[in-house]
């Protein structure tokens, strides 16, 4: 007998774009394999998804819709004052897949950092690289968050890493605890829309800065707004990504600035190939882009958001990249300080292909359960 196509539904969470430009290398794999993955996420997300994957199947999941806080002490407050409605978007999503495996004919579901997406139906896995929930209180508090984690994430049948597991990894502490979740759990190396993409630059001789905003509001907004005023003042040859349909484009750019609301992945990439510094957020799908093409960054964490700080400075130590405040952030002084940075050269192997072999063989447990109707 033939092995039937199986359909296989992805839906990353809504906290920036991120988490959607990991899942790339994902789609690619399992399309490569000939299987079909169905894309779940928002209007945003499903945009830059369908402009990949030109004819994916996506059904529309709304998100969290996470709101920051515009200082770096209350931003703890306000995402603990929104755990409640976190909750009831867990319960809607966990109900709301009930529905979608049957009428879109689901097979299993690989959910990147949504919660309620498991079900006893079929195979679930939760993919994420943030075991390790950072609060920035007080190493108590942390164990607690580890504990309270891991019951979400252990309603799963297995967890996927993105990391790899020598050295710590590129995530530190995050991905590696002490004690692993009590499910089938596998690291699967690092992912990147980026990777094997790179291009031929020509950029005549000129010094280029990429600065690429991401992230969720106000934070955004706020970063942007002091770059730009920077920017205008450079004498480097720039390109600006706002990372945002919604901003509102400036009247008046420069010569030594090339402006872009957003880019597609083709066009991000050759910018990024292009730039010989990139500043930008320590956001963790970023860094991986970054690493995947070899490039030299300045790393502006969001203030009071623990992860990115925590990788902010992890990233300064390791001297992989460096990391730059926000709130005295100057482009000259920081290219200056980058200049004289000894960047490191680091090399996981094949940190970019191993999620190939664990789609693979995840896909094949799947068609050789005889509980499943995957033979024709």
């Amino acid at each position: 007998m033939n092995k039937k196509q199986v359909r296989i539904l992805l839906a990353p969470l809504d906290w920036g774009l991120g988490h959607v430009t990991r899942c790339v290398p994902i789609i690619h794999h399992i399309h490569f394999l000939g299987h079909q993955a169905v894309f779940a996420g928002n209007a945003l997300q499903q945009n830059y998804i369908q402009s990949v994957f030109k004819n994916i199947e996506c059904i529309n999941l709304e998100g969290y819709n996470v709101e920051y806080a515009r200082s770096k002490m209350g931003l703890i407050p306000k995402i603990i004052a929104q755990i409640p409605r976190f909750n009831k978007c867990i319960t809607r999503e966990h109900q709301w897949l009930q529905g979608v495996i049957k009428s879109h004919k689901i097979d299993a579901v690989i959910s990147d950092n949504r919660y309620g997406l498991y079900t006893k139906q079929i195979p679930c896995v939760l993919m994420t690289h943030q075991l390790q929930i950072r609060s920035g209180l007080s190493v108590h508090l942390d164990k607690i968050l580890l504990k309270l984690h891991y019951r979400f994430i252990e309603k799963f049948d297995s967890c996927w890493i993105v990391d790899v597991a020598e050295d710590n990894g590129l995530s530190g502490t995050l991905a590696h605890p002490s004690i692993l979740p009590a499910i089938k759990t596998e690291y699967i190396g690092l992912l990147s829309q980026c990777s094997g993409a790179g291009t031929q630059k020509e950029t005549e001789g000129k010094e280029i800065v990429l600065i690429l905003l991401s992230g969720v509001e106000p934070q955004r907004s706020i970063l942007s707004s002091i770059l730009w005023k920077k920017a205008l003042k450079s004498d480097q040859h720039i390109i600006y990504v706002e990372g945002s349909e919604a901003a509102t484009k400036p009247a008046l750019i420069p010569d030594h600035i090339s402006y872009h609301k957003r880019l597609s992945e083709k066009d991000l990439v050759t910018a990024i190939d292009a730039a010989e510094y990139v500043i930008c957020r320590s956001g963790y799908s970023t860094l991986m882009d970054l690493l995947a093409m070899g490039k030299k960054a300045i790393l502006i964490p969001t203030p009071g958001q623990t992860e990115q700080e925590y990788l902010g400075s992890l990233m300064h130590q390791k001297k992989i990249f460096m990391m730059a405040k926000q709130h005295k952030f100057d482009i000259q002084t920081s290219l200056l300080n980058a200049s004289l940075f000894a960047y490191r050269n680091i090399a996981y192997g094949n940190a970019f292909e191993r999620h190939k072999e664990t789609i693979e063989n995840w896909i094949q447990k799947l068609q050789s359960n005889h509980n499943r109707p995957f033979e024709d």
